[in-house]
């Protein structure tokens, strides 16, 4: 395969999850420019993540066939510092920035800097391991750092303008998504033992039904929704 090619077929998931997103942030979209530099500060976040986890990846090896060592390799190496890598972005930098003003916005930014990570980590793999690693990663982890992204979104979303909770709802969007994430990489981290690789899966189906229901959550409780438009339920209500 041509450079031209693979380079295209690893940027395009990424970037095209992004557009879905700015699509559906319906009732006050965000800066063009603001979501660009978004998707840089995940880039920047897979530098931070890598300074960090490559040392540390040295100074503590795994043993490729305990199941006790992948769990925390899964869980507190790669899922807790990648996520908290893009939470610095995110709850650091853009959460102050003023044209968060709604709660979909917490997702609309998480999913930008999850894919700009994502999207950087991807080229990385991509060029190392061709095109038939671009095709798996297509349907597996640029989705999946998609739907931890959601899920991290949707409660800084709710942190933002719940602010008696603030702190507490920002921690929690953080568990959650290395909560799914460290399940996800887990259950492939331990795929010698045979077809338990399917669970990475079924997780990836549940963090998928979740980030249906938080962006719909969210486009109701926007400010900006016509009257019209407004739900009956009263989602900030926690």
């Amino acid at each position: 395969m041509t450079t031209f090619f693979l380079v295209t077929i690893a940027l395009t998931p990424g970037i095209a999850i992004a557009i879905y997103i700015y699509i559906h942030d319906k009732h006050e979209p965000e800066p063009v420019w603001l979501l660009a530099l978004s998707f840089f500060y995940g880039v920047l976040s897979l530098g931070l993540n890598l300074a960090i986890a490559l040392p540390i990846d040295r100074l503590l090896p795994i043993e490729d066939r305990d199941l006790t060592d992948q769990a925390f390799h899964a869980f507190a190496v790669v899922a807790l510092l990648e996520e908290l890598s893009k939470f610095v972005f995110i709850r650091g930098i853009l959460y102050r920035n003023k044209n968060f003003n709604e709660p979909l916005d917490g997702i609309v930014y998480a999913v930008m800097v999850g894919m700009g990570f994502a999207t950087a980590e991807n080229l990385i793999y991509v060029w190392h391991g061709g095109g038939g690693t671009a095709i798996y990663r297509m349907f597996s982890a640029i989705p999946a750092h998609a739907l931890f992204a959601v899920l991290m979104g949707y409660w800084l979303g709710r942190a933002k303008f719940i602010q008696a909770k603030e702190k507490r709802l920002s921690l929690v969007a953080l568990v959650t998504a290395t909560l799914f994430h460290g399940i996800y990489d887990y259950f492939l981290f331990i795929s010698f033992v045979p077809g338990i690789w399917v669970w990475s899966f079924v997780s990836l189906l549940i963090a998928f039904i979740l980030a249906r229901k938080a962006v719909r959550l969210h486009q109701q409780a926007s400010p900006f929704i016509q009257p019209s438009e407004k739900p009956t339920e009263q989602h900030l209500k926690v």
